[in-house]
């Protein structure tokens, strides 16, 4: 029998959402000295893991709605950062330009800063374990009650 106290599921919730809500804000903050937002570098980074990918493709990677995703992608192909190609019938191909690139690797060494800073009050072990942890959630059923 477990003895250990029920834990406040929206308590639970809530401080994950903060968590993720001050990473976004340092994120968005630090990301904009290299002159992108998160939204952007978050794409860029979609693009160069899978080059040549759908929108449809990308938005759920950047977790956005199609609709939201082309019109970043519109604003990134308009900065010269991605380029748009046909693809196999009527798919549109996304590609990173150099530029994009130039900004992408700009982004993943802010990046890398800003997420040291954000968990370093935990110990390496505990990072660990909330990765751990979060893969195990992430993993679980994907039901909306």
């Amino acid at each position: 029998m477990d003895t250990e106290a029920p834990v406040d599921l929206q308590l639970l919730g809530r401080a994950v959402k903060q968590a993720q809500y001050r990473q976004h804000r340092a994120m968005d903050t630090a990301l904009a000295a290299v002159g992108t937002t998160l939204a952007q570098w978050d794409a860029l980074r979609a693009i160069s893991r899978t080059p040549g990918s759908s929108a449809r493709d990308l938005a759920a990677a950047t977790f956005q709605t199609e609709q939201a995703f082309g019109t970043l992608a519109t604003r990134l192909t308009t900065q010269n950062l991605i380029e748009r190609r046909p693809g196999h019938g009527r798919r549109i191909e996304h590609h990173l330009t150099p530029e994009g690139e130039r900004i992408l690797n700009a982004g993943h060494k802010v990046a890398n800063e800003v997420l040291k800073q954000c968990f370093a009050p935990l110990p390496p072990s505990d990072r660990a374990t909330l990765l751990e942890l979060l893969r195990r959630l992430n993993e679980g059923p994907n039901e909306t009650p």
